[in-house]
């Protein structure tokens, strides 16, 4: 029946188009041509139904919308719209291939808080063939020029009469019905959250994504309005069923007291710590610290549309970064318990240190709201070497250690103290600036010396030899923090704000490199390290060190670990905790099998990796695993999300101190 249904409906729509055929026709068609190259370069589903069908019916909806309009004016509303929905296409387009998600407004239209970055990121990823939507209203433009002249002849229809108008607003509505039930339940459910964006576009199609993505944004100014009492339950309910039982281990409380300093190191990944290039360490430094210090091998950012942000954001307060904006740029007038504002209770003083300027990510207020007293901003610094986005690390790190000086002079101690480099950001390029560092290979043949400078030019080049410049100047801080006597009684930990987006095809070249035939291995070569999707996306573990000088604590943990577990874990050792903390003590659990949430509903386990969009298990150990097993993890890590939504949106904080007291 849904099917003679939809032909007819089809047929119909076809007699319209063959006695209507005008600029709306190709205004639709040539728009969902470019939703379909979008989803080809992206979530690669040419083929699936139910986004082309969706496209298909909001197109046709957005045609009628002048229908009353008179024709000459007409062209303006459907070049516009056509304009609004190619720059649509080119901008997720870019950002996809850089942040293998998709563009959200809440990030758009607050551009100005991170305007270098977006420069860098079209300076590293933008590439002719991403204009090539710009074909679409420069052909519907070139149809109405031609049709003015006489050159083609479109049917000028005035306005479509009601009756077809009706038909075809049926029609339309038809084929959004028919593409819906052709999806899975839970992709409804996909719509609403918004978190797992991929799947949006795989299954809706760009242009409802967009649109939705768009109601979404309107959240933090409607929320007192709509779905607070079912937030609140839901989060009351959660707290009551998950309450928090503190567990002391070895080190509870070990660093009570003791000043803190956390270096948020810019796009630090954990595979450099693995290299070396022709008997040298990529990062001599960071191997150091992790060496004699605790060292957290499987550590994950779980950051979102708001990167670097967002990783500050989990670190402080144990909750997942908001699905629906950012919280540093849509919810930093809520309140939240973070390490900063725990710790002023007990007597510290908290600041961070950062040399841009302080509405970049809107630092100046989110702030406050985490509970720093002070923020030393980029006014604070004088920028007298710039790599990257500004102030290298080197300066950055020199002038910050007169700060902290004069600190310990006025304020004594205790203190928290976050530092926030700059200078290993994409596009990786102020090469002229940092240490050389060669990473080539050099072979030995019968014909005499070969090398094989097989990474110059990539952008992997680049990064490691960004990150061994980042490594370096950690180093000098750390023997600079020695000598003026201020690593006495104090923690350093050092994070990974987020991977640094690097290629498959990159990896791949790193890893299987063939030097004596002067190509990348095949899965056929002998040597060949498999290296598949799953291995990328495991790669982009960060390192975590925490260390202090005397080595008190010396530990490599291998279990897998999310920024979200950092709070609990550190706060452990500081003598804090978070009755709103989500994640876990990783030295508290009940078993080894701790679970990574990521904010498109993926997670991983010592077992398996599961991605969400694609619906697609990776098994990370050859143990098999329980369909049980699965759903129990997704659904843990569907309520992780969830709760940590509502906690931001709708101010939860605020309302449940001293209920969820745990």
């Amino acid at each position: 029946m849904r099917l003679k249904k939809l032909s007819k409906s089809i047929i119909e729509l076809l007699n319209i188009v063959k006695e209507n055929y005008s600029l709306e026709l190709f205004f639709v068609l040539f728009n969902l041509i470019n939703g379909l190259i979008l989803r080809i370069n992206t979530v690669n589903n040419p083929f699936r139904l139910s986004p082309l069908l969706i496209d298909l019916s909001f197109l046709i909806l957005v045609s009628l919308l002048p229908n009353k309009i008179k024709e000459k004016r007409r062209i303006y509303y459907l070049m516009i719209m056509t304009v609004i929905f190619t720059i649509v296409c080119i901008i997720n387009n870019i950002y996809y291939n850089y942040y293998k998600s998709f563009a959200s407004f809440s990030i758009l239209a607050n551009i100005a808080f991170a305007g270098d970055v977006s420069n860098a990121i079209f300076e590293k990823v933008l590439k002719v063939t991403d204009l090539i939507y710009i074909w679409c209203p420069i052909s519907l433009y070139v149809m109405y020029k031609m049709n003015k002249r006489k050159k083609i002849s479109l049917k000028k229809v005035k306005f479509i009469n009601k009756k077809i108008s009706n038909k075809l607003v049926i029609i339309s509505l038809i084929l959004f019905v028919v593409g819906a039930i052709s999806m899975p339940m839970s992709s409804w459910n996909r719509l609403y959250k918004l978190w797992n964006r991929e799947s949006v576009v795989m299954n809706y199609g760009i242009y409802v994504y967009q649109l939705d993505d768009f109601i979404q944004s309107l959240t933090p100014k409607i929320n007192s309005i709509f779905g607070h009492d079912k937030a609140l339950k839901k989060v009351t309910d959660y707290y009551k069923e998950h309450k928090y039982i503190k567990k002391e281990n070895k080190y509870t409380n070990i660093f009570e007291n003791k000043n803190v300093l956390v270096i948020h190191a810019e796009s630090m990944q954990t595979f450099p710590m693995n290299l070396k290039f022709n008997n040298k360490e990529v990062t001599p430094n960071l191997n150091k610290l992790a060496n004699e210090g605790l060292f957290f091998n499987n550590f994950y950012a779980e950051v979102g549309v708001g990167t670097s942000s967002d990783s500050e954001f989990t670190f402080n307060t144990s909750l997942m970064p908001s699905t629906k904006g950012t919280a540093f740029v849509n919810y930093f007038d809520r309140e939240y318990v973070a390490i900063p504002n725990l710790l002023r209770k007990k007597d510290y003083y908290t600041f961070s240190m950062h040399a841009n300027t302080g509405d970049f990510w809107n630092r100046n207020n989110m702030y406050k709201a985490l509970g720093y007293d002070k923020f030393y901003s980029k006014e604070s610094y004088l920028i007298d070497e710039e790599i990257g986005l500004g102030l290298s690390d080197e300066s950055f790190f020199k002038q910050s250690i007169e700060k902290l000086k004069e600190i310990k002079d006025k304020r004594g101690s205790p203190y928290y103290g976050l530092l926030i480099t700059l200078s290993n950001h994409t596009p990786f390029n102020d090469l002229e600036l940092t240490e050389e560092f060669d990473t080539s290979i050099t072979l030995k043949t019968e014909d005499g010396i070969i090398v094989r400078d097989y990474l110059e030019g990539t952008t992997m080049n680049n990064y490691l030899r960004s990150v061994h410049y980042a490594d370096k100047a950690i180093g000098d801080f750390v023997s600079g923090l020695e000598a003026e006597g201020l690593l006495d009684n104090t923690v350093l930990i050092i994070y990974g704000d987020h991977d640094a987006r690097l290629s498959y095809n990159e990896f791949n070249l790193l890893y299987n490199y063939d030097p004596v035939n002067d190509k990348v291995k095949e899965e056929t070569d002998n040597g060949y390290i498999p290296y598949s999707k799953y291995n990328y996306e495991l790669d982009k573990k960060v390192p975590l060190i925490i260390w202090t000088k005397d080595k008190e604590i010396n530990e490599i943990v291998n279990t897998p670990m999310g920024m979200i577990d950092v709070l609990p874990t550190v706060g452990n050792m500081l003598g804090i905790h978070s009755d709103f903390q989500l994640g876990k003590d990783i030295f508290s659990l009940d078993s080894e099998d701790n679970t990574v949430v990521f904010v498109d509903g993926s997670y991983l386990t010592s077992k398996i990796y599961y991605n969400a969009p694609k619906s697609e298990i990776y098994a990370i150990i050859n143990n098999v695993v329980s369909e049980e097993y699965i759903k129990e993890r997704a659904a843990y890590a569907n309520d992780i999300i969830d709760v940590s939504n509502d906690i931001i949106s709708y101010n939860l904080v605020k309302e449940l101190k001293g209920v969820c007291s745990r």
